[in-house]
């Protein structure tokens, strides 16, 4: 009789479905649905049981289960003014860019820029972000409404950190900042001190009064040149709104105004404006100038001369400050935990980092 040659194959092992995943696991293959397709409503000790036998199976590869696993990252907002501030630019750009940095808090940061010093469209935007947010660090106006939107949002149990300025009475979660007062200290004492026995007028120039840290620093420079400096006479102080070219007008107007001004003290942002107005009047080399924020910008200020002195504070510090909080404030605990608090540094063209 002939001989059959045919080999038998192999069979192919049968294809794991939703329904041996469910048999594995105990549960109904309408649970394995919700769980895989990471549906709300299923308990996590039941989620749990339901990936780990995915991945027996063979159904998940392991790598899905640890991703699976994974409580959904944080989603963080940064609100921020819009405006010539390079500093609170930068700040936007390490927030937009850090994601690295970032990741081993589990957390997903973005930021948003509104219109400053209006407290009416920061309380709008603080409510429209509360709504895709598990937490909104902002720089704060000193406002009633903008207090009120705090307390909203500390009532729908969505934390919020100010940023540099602080808000009075109200239910942050925390400040992330310079001490200003201590700020506007320091630099009146480097205002004085470059100054030294010349008498005449010294100037401030502030972003707004509305930011509690810029009337902050305002009362600590005027206090210490009250003290150890009074033969300066302090001129009344001018708002520039942090923006180059309002300061630069309201330089420009000082430096006419008084012919014996031998101090700025820019409390904000954007002091290019005030540089430019004090080169033009070629005095800026006489006329002493401390301001705040190490940039670019402030940087070659530095270099040629025009700024004498800067206070800062670490901007890598600022964010990773504010996602640790956060952190802390979703795993149970204490805000402040492994935060140290922001430290005022001060910058000179010959200690440049």
């Amino acid at each position: 009789m002939p001989t059959n040659t045919t080999k038998l194959q192999p069979k192919a092992p049968a294809r794991v479905g939703i329904a041996e995943v469910a048999s594995r696991a105990g549960v109904s293959t309408a649970t394995v649905d919700r769980v895989l397709n990471h549906r709300p409503g299923v308990r996590p000790v039941t989620v749990q049981a339901v990936l780990k036998a995915a991945v027996d199976l063979g159904y998940l590869p392991q790598d899905d289960l640890y991703r699976a696993l994974r409580p959904q990252p944080m989603r963080l907002v940064f609100v921020l003014p819009a405006g010539t501030n390079r500093f609170l630019n930068m700040l936007g750009d390490f927030v937009s860019i850090a994601h690295e940095q970032f990741e081993p808090f589990n957390v997903q940061c973005r930021c948003r820029f509104i219109e400053g010093f209006n407290p009416h469209v920061l309380v709008e935007s603080l409510l429209r972000e509360s709504r895709r947010a598990d937490g909104i660090a902002f720089m704060a106006l000193e406002h009633p409404l903008v207090r009120e939107a705090v307390h909203t949002l500390s009532a729908r149990k969505i934390p919020t950190l100010t940023l540099i300025s602080d808000l009075s009475n109200s239910p942050r979660a925390a400040y992330v900042g310079l001490d200003n007062r201590a700020a506007g200290r320091t630099a009146g004492l480097l205002l004085g001190r470059f100054i030294g026995p010349r008498t005449g007028k010294v100037a401030m120039i502030a972003g707004s009064r509305h930011y509690r840290g810029h009337e902050e620093r305002e009362m600590g420079f005027q206090h210490i040149l009250e003290e150890k400096f009074p033969h300066l006479d302090l001129v009344g102080l001018r708002e520039g709104h942090d923006d180059a070219h309002i300061n630069y007008q309201q330089s420009t107007q000082l430096l006419k105004q008084y012919p014996d001004l031998v101090g700025i003290y820019n409390i904000g942002g954007a002091s290019d404006g005030v540089a430019q107005a004090l080169k033009e009047a070629g005095r800026d080399q006489s006329t002493v100038f401390v301001g705040h924020g190490l940039t670019p910008d402030t940087r070659a200020l530095l270099v040629d001369g025009s700024l004498d002195a800067l206070i800062n504070q670490s901007l890598h510090s600022t964010i990773m400050n504010s996602v640790r909080i956060f952190a802390n404030l979703r795993d149970g605990r204490e805000a402040m935990t492994g935060v140290e608090s922001m430290q005022i540094s001060v910058v000179l063209n010959e200690n440049l980092p």
